[in-house]
């Protein structure tokens, strides 16, 4: 998971045309969004890969996760329906095509996330057949609502896998942005919803050592 547009968000964002068949048949109506949505791959993100060479982009956090969720469904506090937490995982950010990545501790563009982000999913989803739109709505819809077994369980992997790419590269976004011990805490506040043990893991295995090293400031 995540309002600043990244500068391959505001270079495209009114230059690119919608998809040519959105008003032919239903195959082609889905290849559109298949083609489309190869713009979560432009989306850069503020999470440093594990080696430290470069940021981490929306497609690539998101096949992460969903593998994740296969490997860690386990550790989930209530039983999952794997493959809804998969596909969930999967097509959260999609909609950041549109309405960018929100940084986590930017506060302004976290203000103004939701709105952008309903509007995004109002303008892309659409795209799709109707049956087909009205599914991955319905997961989008449930993912931000965070209520579900499921719902919490994917959150708790959205905001899990950043803090392990942090420890990964020796807190190295933390440590060049100051980051705050209490600002980490905030944002993780929800995390334990869905998986206690994994937020269990993080607290000692990727924050506390950060914290330790001076590279996470208390």
């Amino acid at each position: 998971m995540n309002g600043k547009m990244s500068s391959d968000d505001e270079a495209m964002n009114d230059k690119e045309k919608e998809p040519a068949g959105t008003d032919g048949g239903r195959l082609a109506r889905t290849v559109d969004f298949c083609r489309l949505i190869d713009r979560e791959k432009m989306i850069q993100r503020r999470t440093w890969l594990s080696d430290g060479t470069r940021l981490e982009n929306d497609a690539e956090h998101a096949w992460h996760l969903a593998v994740m969720a296969m490997l860690l469904s386990e550790y989930s506090n209530e039983e999952v329906d794997l493959l809804r937490v998969m596909s969930m995982v999967l097509i959260h950010d999609l909609v950041e095509i549109y309405a960018g990545d929100t940084f986590a501790y930017d506060a302004e563009g976290v203000a103004t996330q939701k709105e952008r982000e309903t509007a995004a999913a109002d303008r892309l989803f659409p795209v799709l057949p109707d049956d087909l739109a009205a599914k991955l709505r319905g997961l989008w819809d449930e993912f931000e609502a965070g209520e579900t077994p499921e719902a919490k369980f994917a959150h708790t992997l959205d905001n899990f896998q950043p803090l392990m790419l942090q420890a990964a590269t020796d807190g190295k976004a933390w440590r060049e942005s100051g980051r705050r011990l209490e600002e980490v805490l905030h944002r993780n506040a929800a995390t334990p919803d869905g998986s206690e043990a994994l937020w269990q893991y993080a607290l000692d295995n990727f924050i506390r050592p950060q914290l330790d090293k001076g590279h996470l400031a208390r």
